[in-house]
């Protein structure tokens, strides 16, 4: 019965830490200098994104200079219209971290408007860690999987592979190996 418990606690305390060491910091556009206007469509930070997979505990990281810019988080429609004036967060200390903690859309955009209408703002689509999907205030009262590129002017890419998937593979190759421990300490 102690060796039991053993297992079940060595299982539970190493899936919690598998899951930590699968978050990770992601620096927005890929480069410390990438929160700007975009110089054409193809260097949007929307046309960065899609090429990644976001998940729930990962951590967003934009660097730029405090007294020239800021992010807000707001929701779609103050995206879609570069409006400014209301945001669910506001961030200007220019080591900007935003924890992802739930899945589904973020809409980011310049605190300078002019900025934003001229293309400085991102959208991400979070995937679930566990298949389901929460809603909130980002996301409207029925949300869905994942929003079409197109309804925001994007164009459509294919997923890229790696990201999650990677990450679920070893979260279940870790598994594997423990339940297999198991069998056999027991």
């Amino acid at each position: 019965m102690a060796q039991r418990t053993l297992v079940a606690t060595f299982f539970l305390i190493f899936f919690l830490l598998t899951n930590l060491v699968c978050s990770k910091e992601i620096i927005v556009g890929g480069k410390t200098s990438s929160w700007k206007i975009p110089s054409s469509p193809s260097e949007s930070l929307n046309k960065w994104a899609e090429s990644l997979r976001f998940r729930v505990g990962d951590t967003l990281v934009w660097k730029y200079d405090e007294e020239k810019d800021s992010v807000l988080q707001v929701t779609k429609d103050a995206y879609i219209n570069c409006n400014t004036t209301n945001p669910a967060a506001n961030y200007s200390n220019g080591d900007t971290k935003v924890k992802l903690e739930r899945s589904g859309p973020y809409f980011f955009i310049s605190g300078s408007k002019s900025n934003c209408v001229e293309g400085e703002k991102l959208h991400i689509v979070v995937m679930s860690s566990r298949g389901g999907h929460t809603g909130g205030f980002f996301t409207g009262s029925s949300p869905s999987p994942a929003p079409s590129p197109a309804l925001l002017g994007a164009p459509t890419v294919a997923p890229a592979s790696g990201g999650s998937a990677s990450s679920l593979t070893r979260q279940v190759g870790v598994l594997g190996f423990v339940g297999l421990l198991a069998i056999v300490l027991l």
